[in-house]
């Protein structure tokens, strides 16, 4: 299993920025697809972002394409998710995850059961 840490998440007023970011270690991270779920309160688990194993391809939730850009740096075994124009309902705990099986890129339809490993989770709260 990868063992991943997230950092970065706090409070920000609607319009802001903020930038996530995960540090893998563990299994060989270049051989597994990565990226951010998020849960709000009374919700469940939703895909937000991710980047293929390969680092060509990334995919991203209709809700945050366009204000959101994840990234991957094998060299460091990092991914980080930065988040512009910040809404209210983007509120929520943001976690990091690392697919289940090398060299699977499943798009925009991977779900939480595909996930191998999880980090510790990021607060992000946006004002109104």
């Amino acid at each position: 299993q990868e063992h991943l840490v997230e950092s970065g998440g706090g409070l920000v007023q609607a319009g802001g920025s903020l930038r996530l970011s995960c540090a893998a270690s563990g299994r060989i991270f270049t051989l597994y697809t990565m990226g951010w779920f998020r849960q709000a309160p009374g919700k469940e688990r939703e895909f937000v972002a991710a980047v293929s194993w390969s680092g060509r391809s990334t995919y991203y939730a209709d809700s945050v394409k366009g204000r959101f850009t994840i990234s991957r740096d094998n060299t460091k075994n990092t991914v980080d998710l930065l988040l512009n124009s910040l809404r209210p309902e983007d509120t929520a705990v943001y976690y990091c995850a690392a697919d289940a099986s090398k060299f699977r890129d499943k798009g925009s339809n991977w779900y939480p059961t595909d996930v191998g490993s999880w980090g510790q989770g990021t607060q992000v709260t946006v004002s109104s």
